[in-house]
């Protein structure tokens, strides 16, 4: 037992240098070329959430192996000496709190100030918004706690009479489990209607800042999840149906660069306009809505300015630019495949598990039991992969909404181009996210993930907070994700295998 607990914390602390260098590696990799050497306080709580995010993520299987470490005690109180899943919870929800709703959006602010203002100023101005805003939050969460911050359960009162002990228990069987001279006759069978109460506790007030955490990024999770599951594997298979068949001219070369030069210069004089407008302090909606608008034409230009240098490579070794092109969209295809079928045993889990009720089956935790039988960390890992995978669909259904609603922001990650406002703002959404992947997968997976610290918090705890308990009883957020990702799916099979067409001369709203 000791051994066992000794390698847990042994295998918890090496994951978690494992993550901290992944963290470290995706931001060196990731950065844009403007920001090395500067941004360090951004730079710091970028690879803290990346960090805060992945562990939470793996402390769900975690907690699997932790409750295992104690299932086949012979002697009291062997679950006290495994690690303190419960409180590591909370402790890392509280830690992903402050940096979604603190340290992320003053580091944006601070990082998105005006330039030409002395640190002290940008210092001064990110505080400013930080305070109004936790001094906003702290009151809203106050109030709420203060007023519905209980939790209901409904339980059964049950009684009986006082029998004597039996001096033998031969006449005991499945069809006479009590001591009463009627067959079956318990007190739980024989409870009326009315013994049904509700039992009120007050939720401890870390409990309830996760509970309303977990509130707003499952609405969000539900809205991203729903659209990302659908078009993250469909968006590399359209990408590969999509793909250049055939090296262009030189002449369609020129005359494809000299429309996309005509683009940019447009958008450098639009870039320029909002520049002045920013200077003159006229900030307004519609600068916003510019602002928006330039960001994505400038982002749909890139990508074109990509896909015309993959139709036509140039130097030394374009017959070898071309063959990797063309590798690489075989890659998205197979990707884009495997993905779609874990996207498929998603929804079809979600829907013969949690929708269905009674449940058809248990079916993917049947799987990973059976794996984790064939070898023990088999089954977590695929666990932990499914997790992984619904943040990843996260990430990808805001970049979809982002480039075809007007109103949410685009921040596109890219391999040696993202800068730091981008990722700030998806550490930010994976965070808030990841609360949400947690919750929904300790209740997909309630099966295999039974009697950890997990389902206590998010399974009877958060299910029975008053207010919000309603959410969770009728399904809300699960058939919110099936819906949206039925219509992502209807989309793309009807505007999926369509080529975007050049969008035309481009202004500025009036």
């Amino acid at each position: 037992m000791g051994d066992f607990n000794l390698a847990l914390v042994i295998v918890a602390i090496v994951v978690s240098v494992l993550v901290l260098l992944v963290s470290v590696y995706l931001l060196v990799n990731y950065q844009h070329p403007d920001d090395a050497n500067q941004a360090y306080f951004p730079k710091l709580v970028v690879v803290l959430g990346i960090t805060v995010a992945v562990l939470s993520i793996l402390m769900l299987p975690a907690d699997v192996a932790n409750r295992q470490a104690c299932r086949k005690a012979v002697y009291n109180g062997a679950c006290s000496l495994t690690l303190p899943m419960k409180t590591l919870w909370l402790l890392v929800y509280i830690v992903d709190a402050v940096l979604v709703f603190l340290v992320i959006p003053f580091a944006m602010f601070y990082y998105e100030g005006d330039q030409d203002k002395s640190v002290g100023k940008r210092l001064k101005t990110a505080l400013i918004w930080v305070v109004a805003s936790a001094v906003v939050c702290g009151l809203i969460l106050g109030i709420l706690y203060a007023v519905i911050g209980k939790v209901d359960f409904t339980v059964r009162h049950l009684s009986s009479s006082v029998q004597a002990f039996p001096s033998q228990f031969s006449g005991f069987s499945s069809n006479q489990p009590c001591i009463a001279p009627l067959t079956r006759q318990c007190s739980a069978n024989t409870a009326p209607a009315n013994s049904q109460t509700t039992w009120t506790m007050r939720a401890t007030f870390p409990e309830y800042v996760v509970a309303l955490t977990t509130i707003v990024g499952s609405v969000l999770f539900t809205i991203f999840g729903g659209v990302g599951i659908a078009c993250l594997p469909l968006s590399l298979i359209f990408s590969f149906v999509r793909r250049p068949k055939a090296v262009i001219t030189r002449s369609q070369y020129i005359k494809e660069a000299t429309e996309l030069g005509k683009k940019a210069k447009e958008l450098k004089k639009a870039a320029e306009a909002l520049h002045q407008e920013e200077r003159s302090g006229s900030k307004g909606r519609k600068w916003r809505k510019n602002v928006k608008a330039v960001e994505k034409e400038l982002l749909l230009l890139e990508n074109d300015m990509n896909a015309l240098e993959e139709m036509y490579p140039q130097g030394e070794k374009a017959e070898a630019t071309w063959a990797f092109t063309v590798l690489a969209y075989l890659g998205k295809l197979v990707f884009g495949v495997i993905g779609l079928i874990i996207s498929i045993a998603w929804v079809a889990h979600i829907v013969i598990y949690l929708l269905i009720d009674p449940p058809l089956s248990s079916f993917l935790n049947e799987i990973f039991i059976k794996l984790d039988d064939v070898w023990g960390l088999l089954g977590t890992a695929a666990f932990a992969f499914f997790c992984f995978y619904l943040l990843i669909a996260v990430i990808a259904g805001e970049m979809m909404l982002g480039l075809k609603l007007v109103f949410i922001t685009i921040h596109p990650m890219k391999w040696g181009g993202t800068l730091m406002n981008s990722f700030l703002f998806n550490v930010g959404l994976i965070l808030l996210c990841s609360i949400s992947v947690i919750q929904f997968c300790a209740t997909a997976f309630a099966y295999y993930a039974q009697a950890t610290a997990a389902q206590e918090i998010f399974g009877h705890t958060l299910q029975s907070l008053r207010g919000i308990k309603y959410l969770y009883k009728y399904n809300v957020f699960q058939y919110g994700f099936v819906a949206l990702a039925i219509l992502t799916l209807f989309y793309y099979a009807i505007f999926g295998w369509r080529k975007r067409k050049p969008t035309g001369r481009f202004q500025l709203s009036n």
